[in-house]
């Protein structure tokens, strides 16, 4: 029986390029492409994918957020974290966003397809580079290094920050989250409060930072 596997990056090449190596493999099929997160959980309700292979930073939904919700909301689909990213925050923030694997864009195809069959068979992967940086994480957290003001954020909160940093108006956000402008207006008052920042030029800063959005890339 194949995995059913959809991927999710903003750079339509990358996209072909996988999809066309993939169905090379007998056990894989492709069932979909998604060029943002949110586009990713409409096709996960849609196709039931068992794996997502899933880019990190993307315009209107970045992968982390869209990770958290697509394994809180389908806890059978796995997630595989597929970046250029390497650094600490990144991978640590897929992964406590429920994401079974992280692998590197410079990878061999053949790591890809070894995390696909692994993840597919209830195991994780990681990437042998990555592996060093969740041992140093492990270990911050023990001692009490690592408390990062982002996890105060709610998911809601998060989508909002990103959409700010990219530009959107209040009244996009609220169209794009189908909510009203007084509750943007909210959501972007507690996001200052708990970033303590008083501009959007503050906010888009921290947000390409810490890779919330895709601006950096």
């Amino acid at each position: 029986m194949s995995i059913k596997v959809l991927l999710v990056d903003d750079h339509t090449l990358i996209r072909e390029g996988l999809r066309s190596l993939l169905e090379k493999q007998p056990d894989v099929q492709v069932v979909g492409e998604a060029e943002d997160g949110r586009r990713a959980h409409e096709l996960v309700a849609e196709l039931s994918p068992d794996i997502v292979i899933m880019d990190v930073t993307m315009p209107r939904l970045g992968g982390i957020e869209a990770t958290r919700q697509i394994t809180g909301e389908f806890p059978s689909v796995k997630v595989i974290a597929l970046s250029i990213h390497s650094k600490r925050r990144f991978v640590a923030d897929m992964l406590s966003a429920g994401a079974a694997g992280y692998i590197l864009k410079e990878c061999l195809f053949d790591e890809l397809v070894q995390a696909i069959q692994a993840v597919a068979a209830g195991g994780r992967y990681l990437s042998p580079r990555i592996t060093d940086v969740v041992v140093d994480d492990y270990v911050k957290r023990l001692s009490g290094g690592v408390d990062s003001p982002l996890a105060s954020l709610t998911g809601r909160e998060r989508e909002v920050l990103q959409l700010v940093a990219e530009g959107k108006s209040t009244k996009q956000i609220a169209v794009e989250l189908h909510v009203s402008t007084k509750t943007i207006e909210a959501n972007r008052r507690q996001i200052m409060e708990k970033l303590d920042m008083h501009s959007v030029a503050d906010l888009t800063k921290y947000a390409i930072r810490e890779g919330i959005t895709a601006l950096d890339t």
